[in-house]
């Protein structure tokens, strides 16, 4: 039933531009959120306190997930995924981001890179991942590398028909529930005009992987139970078979499949600080001081009317930057721009949501506290602020010629 939605939902999406949601999209969004409410929030405090979340739970929230009908939602329909398209699929990571990171992680939504694996590839990997059957993870930041992905100095040297890998990667996230992680390793070296310059391959690792280890990472103020973890590669043999894509291609695929991650960012971000919104409206209406709600005062209704028109915003940025890539449209700047603007409205939004509770707001007795944190990390991965200004900046400057 659910993907049949899904399907009308692609049909109609030509309307949106009336800034609406369909029937169908409605549909969808208020299935996704029930979900959230009523399968992840029960949870959230046990796993803020424990900083874990146990195995037993993320198989179940991965199994409702499976006769819901929706997992690997940004999957094709061709190999048995949803087939949401880049709209559609925002508005469901909109809705996940309500809920804790550690715990919405099963709702799985597989690696769309994987969708470059040749066809015995797609055997071991991509099928498995469609079906709940493997967990991947994405591996790219060195503790020398983290904007500047070419300083990675985790190395692939080739001998025979295989490859000995040794490095380390860090802050590798949800690494620890991974069946196998899809690695970025350099491979070689390239003269440029600007000199040397990393030649970079995509790898398939599988947990278990003689020379692999999966260790446990640092401890992050950010998005507890959603665990970042350290790879070391110590001799590691990988046969040709592993590459994903081609040899010294690397970025290539990253170029065309990792596109719209920072979309997912986004778009979760807004779905936070609309429940974080939520809190600060509902307190407005009922806290009193002085007499009267403390909605009536100027200093909190005008901070009310900022957070819903900066939140209102971040939306439609997102939004138009999946419609873009659905109608094959440039949409890097507008990419760069949602994940940079929602990114800070939700720093923004918790901020001042914990300005209007007080110092009641810095309690654990709420979850706003929680948010405060989370939000600070969205600010760096998938691309740090300065990184989408610079594309931004890019965009705009480099058809002058400047």
């Amino acid at each position: 039933m659910i993907l049949n939605i899904i399907k009308k939902i692609q049909i109609t999406n030509r309307i949106f531009n009336e800034f609406g949601l369909t029937d169908e999209q409605e549909m969808v969004v208020n299935t996704v959120r029930t979900f959230v409410e009523n399968e992840i929030y029960p949870l959230e405090k046990e796993v803020e306190k424990t900083g874990l979340v146990p195995d037993e739970i993320g198989q179940e929230i991965k199994n409702k997930v499976l006769k819901l009908g929706f997992f690997a939602p940004n999957m094709p329909e061709d190999v048995g995924g949803g087939g949401l398209d880049n709209l559609s699929f925002a508005l469901l990571e909109r809705e996940l981001g309500r809920g804790s990171q550690g715990l919405t992680i099963f709702w799985g939504r597989p690696s769309n890179i994987l969708l470059a694996c040749n066809q015995e590839q797609k055997e071991e990997y991509l099928f498995p991942a469609i079906k709940g059957e493997k967990f991947d993870a994405l591996a790219m930041t060195e503790p020398g590398a983290g904007s500047d992905v070419r300083g990675m100095k985790c190395f692939a040297k080739k001998d025979g028909e295989d490859f000995i890998i040794n490095g380390t990667k860090h802050f590798i996230s949800h690494a620890n529930i991974a069946d196998f992680v899809i690695v970025f390793i350099a491979t070689g070296e390239e003269e440029t005009p600007k000199g040397k310059k990393k030649l970079i391959t995509c790898f398939l690792v599988d947990r278990g992987t003689p020379g692999f280890q999966i260790k446990d990472g640092y401890n992050s103020v950010s998005h507890r139970g959603y665990q970042n973890c350290i790879l070391t590669f110590d001799n590691c043999r990988l046969p040709s078979s592993k590459i994903l894509g081609e040899l010294h291609k690397g970025f290539d695929v990253a170029n065309e499949w990792l596109y719209a991650t920072r979309i997912t960012v986004a778009a979760m971000c807004v779905g936070r600080a609309r429940r974080v919104f939520n809190y600060a409206l509902e307190w407005s209406s009922e806290r009193e001081q002085f007499g009267q709600k403390i909605g009536k005062f100027q200093g909190v209704s005008f901070k009310l009317a900022d957070m819903i028109t900066k939140i209102d915003a971040a939306d439609f940025l997102t939004l138009n930057s999946a419609w873009r890539l659905d109608n094959n449209l440039s949409a890097n700047r507008e990419v760069a721009q949602a994940k940079l603007y929602a990114s800070e409205m939700l720093a923004e939004v918790t901020d001042q949501t914990i300005q209007i509770y007080g110092g009641m707001g810095l309690m654990d007795d709420l979850p706003l506290e929680r948010f405060w944190r989370d939000a600070r990390v969205e600010r760096i991965y998938d691309g740090t602020s300065e990184i989408q200004r610079h594309i931004i900046s890019r965009d705009l400057l480099r058809p002058l010629g400047a």
